[in-house]
């Protein structure tokens, strides 16, 4: 198949050993690329330790997918998979910017790292030679300088992705950052921390080597139809990014106020992105092949924050640093973003854990003096700024909170438990499952915790159709039957994007899942049918699953917070409702062919060709 070179870089720092060598073409014909293949690779890891995610025998993976370093429209992505310290199971996390088109240009789809250095190291790779380098100079340096550093030895056309103090440090909530002050993170399931236990810095890429597609001529057509859609339909999306959003978000009730116990947050305006573009925007950027440019480049000057400049915040970290815990205060927000980017920690899971920090607060369970002298009250922004510096120098009752909310709940003591809220350890994102029922369940059966990504379902809920998937009209959003078939559905295909690498936005672009097939096909050459296409996705869902089972996961775990499930608002978009979950994860489990214990049935594994899969 064309849109792959077959080779996987394998690195053991134990021995300080590189090898590549041939991906099977019938792994990549069953599992795509992307995020899919890696979960094959790491669950054929026999030997690994589950009980110890820091153990040197397990991997940690960076994968590129068929789209990756093409000309196809928001394809500059990769994923980097491993089992998630933070959780404890199947952890991945999807980045864009300009790593995985670097790394797909030195010939490698993927790199397999495993093993643990004797002291502080890099890795460089080009399309010609492998090496790993000393980083003792690196170690230390955040996220920002050490991209600076490497692109000053290695030259400007060098990517770099790296941890900061808090990976170095093995914060569970630490991340992976990528091209420098246009921060891209890999940030979800504290991978990061993953990459600081085997003493890996950075790596670095360079390449220069071009992959063809089977069809080029017919790909450059469908290239400028998509480039066509994807410009009518994104201008809002390029002028304001993702926070362009937040407003008709709160009127919806899905953005999360105060640790989600409120259902209207009044001073959102004072977050928008409406008002950042006003105020300290600079300039925008984009990933690698992407025609919107949502980033956000910002320069502010502030007397009590000094001046901060790269990458401002999204709508994630503007929900999360700031209504999260009642904070308005813009200026607090991007400094904020701009310590869990230089530091290299995810925003989601840090908002949170600051939230139930000063709910903990308000509850008397903790006070100043347990917090370093930090008065953790609602909306103090300056407050939030000291915590997460704390949490990225694990120093304190940062250090408790750079855990996670599940571990801080288990310090802290059943008088938290209401309102530690995670799915399988994992932090709740800007979205709320009372306002789009279907989240809550995507939430609660995603393989690596709560995660909006895994099912964009929501926005099935909001405006979408996708006559693919038999889905042929937008569903309310409050109404609990049909959303088990629903969710499946779009786990799956998300699964697919995911492998493939191509950026989520595309489906609120007027691109279609026929598209994405017909890309497929003109790159690889290779004449995949729809339902193969599908089937697909479900067979990388259900491998993901089949990895949880054997870390002890089951039903017990596709659960939401109780705060959130069974707690309606009295205010707001959402007032009164509450997902129902008993009646989704029924039919959920149903048109999943998955018993009551949520293991996928035998008939199943044999259809998807995963039977043989111990």
């Amino acid at each position: 198949m064309h849109g792959y070179y077959h080779k996987r870089l394998r690195i053991n720092l134990d021995c300080e050993k590189t090898e590549t060598d041939t991906i099977p073409a019938a792994l990549l014909d069953r599992f795509i690329g992307g995020s899919g293949l890696a979960a094959k690779l790491l669950y054929d890891h026999q030997d690994v330790d589950l009980s110890a995610p820091f153990s040197n025998r397990n991997p940690l993976i960076f994968a590129t997918g068929p789209f990756t370093g093409s000309t196809i429209p928001c394809s500059g992505r990769h994923a980097v998979v491993g089992q998630s310290p933070l959780t404890g199971i199947f952890g991945e996390s999807d980045v864009g910017g300009r790593f995985g088109t670097a790394l797909k240009k030195t010939g490698h789809d993927l790199i397999e790292i495993i093993g643990k250095a004797r002291y502080p190291v890099y890795i460089f790779i080009s399309d010609t030679f492998v090496s790993i380098e000393r980083a003792d100079t690196l170690w230390e340096e955040d996220t920002y300088r050490t991209s600076e550093l490497l692109t000053d030895m290695h030259g400007k056309d060098t990517k770099i992705a790296c941890i900061g103090p808090a990976g170095e440090k093995m914060v569970p909530l630490a991340c992976i950052m990528h091209d420098g002050r246009h921060a891209r993170a890999a940030g979800r399931c504290g991978l990061g921390s993953l990459m600081g236990s085997k003493n890996l810095k950075a790596i670095a890429v360079k390449g220069g080597r071009q992959l063809p597609a089977a069809d080029g001529a017919g790909l450059s057509v469908q290239v400028r139809s998509m480039v066509k859609r994807i410009k009518n339909s994104s201008a809002y999306l390029r002028q304001y990014g993702t926070a362009g959003g937040l407003m008709c978000l709160e009127a919806s009730g899905d953005l999360p106020v105060k640790n989600f116990s409120r259902g209207g947050f009044a001073n959102g305006e004072k977050l928008t992105g409406e008002l950042l573009a006003e105020t300290f925007l600079s300039g925008r950027f984009a990933c690698g092949a992407c025609p919107i440019g949502c980033g956000r480049e910002i320069n502010m000057t502030s007397q009590k924050y000094g001046v901060v400049t790269g990458a401002g915040p999204e709508y994630e970290t503007l929900g999360a640093l700031g209504t999260y815990c009642l904070i308005d205060d813009l200026e607090a927000v991007c400094k904020g973003n701009e310590l869990c980017n230089r530091y290299g920690m995810d925003t989601i899971s840090v908002g949170a854990a600051i939230a139930f920090a000063m709910e903990a607060f308000e509850n008397d369970v903790i006070n100043a003096t347990d917090c370093g002298g930090i008065s953790l009250s609602w909306g103090n922004g300056d407050a939030m700024v000291e915590t997460v510096r704390q949490m990225g120098e694990k120093q304190g009752f940062g250090a408790v909170l750079g855990m996670g909310v599940r571990y801080a709940a288990q310090v802290l003591g059943p008088k938290t438990t209401a309102f530690a809220l995670h799915v399988k350890g994992l932090e709740l994102p800007a979205h709320d499952p009372r306002a789009y029922v279907s989240t809550g369940l995507s939430y609660a059966t995603s393989n690596r915790g709560a995660c909006h990504l895994a099912g964009m379902t929501h926005g099935v809920e909001q405006n979408m159709a996708i006559p693919e998937l038999g889905i042929l009209a937008p569903m309310d959003r409050f109404t609990a039957s049909g959303k088990g078939r629903m969710v499946a559905m779009m786990q799956d295909l998300m699964g697919i994007f995911d492998s493939l690498k191509v950026c989520k936005f595309l489906l609120y672009a007027d691109i279609t899942v026929t598209d994405l097939l017909t890309c497929l096909n003109l790159v690889t050459g290779r004449e995949r049918t729809m339902p193969e296409f599908l089937a697909a996705g479900k067979r990388i869902f259900n491998l993901k699953r089949l990895y949880n089972i054997r870390c002890g996961m089951g039903s017990k775990d596709d659960r939401l917070p109780d705060r959130v499930e069974a707690h309606p608002l009295i205010n707001g978009g959402t007032e009164g409702n509450c997902p129902d979950m008993d009646f989704m994860r029924k039919e959920y489990y149903a048109f999943r062919r998955w018993d009551n214990n949520g293991h996928p049935q035998a008939g199943l594994l044999e259809e998807l060709g995963l039977e043989k899969i111990d």
